[in-house]
């Protein structure tokens, strides 16, 4: 299979597919097949956009970048307070 990679949008269009499919009384397995996608990659898809809508999804992919961005300062922040310690000891 080749890989790609889908944007949040994509994915819950995706996923409405598969549920349409199911209630067609096709199995997980047929619908994956349909849509290309492995069914780990289904199953980890609905444990984390399960009920969201679009505009949820593009939230909390931002919400996941500005929380990233706020560990990296973060551990920044911790870099300069131990280097700051180490100098006010005189272990340098």
């Amino acid at each position: 299979m080749k890989r790609t990679r889908h944007i949040p949008k994509q994915i819950i269009r995706k996923l409405k597919t598969v549920d349409q499919l199911l209630n067609q009384g096709q199995t997980v397995a047929d619908a994956c097949q349909v849509l290309e996608v492995p069914q780990p990659t289904y199953h980890r898809w609905r444990q984390l956009y399960g009920g969201m809508k679009a505009e949820e999804a593009k939230r909390f992919s931002q919400l996941e970048k500005e929380n990233a961005r706020l560990r990296g300062l973060l551990a920044e922040a911790e870099l300069d307070k131990a280097m700051l310690k180490d100098l006010a000891d005189g272990n340098f």
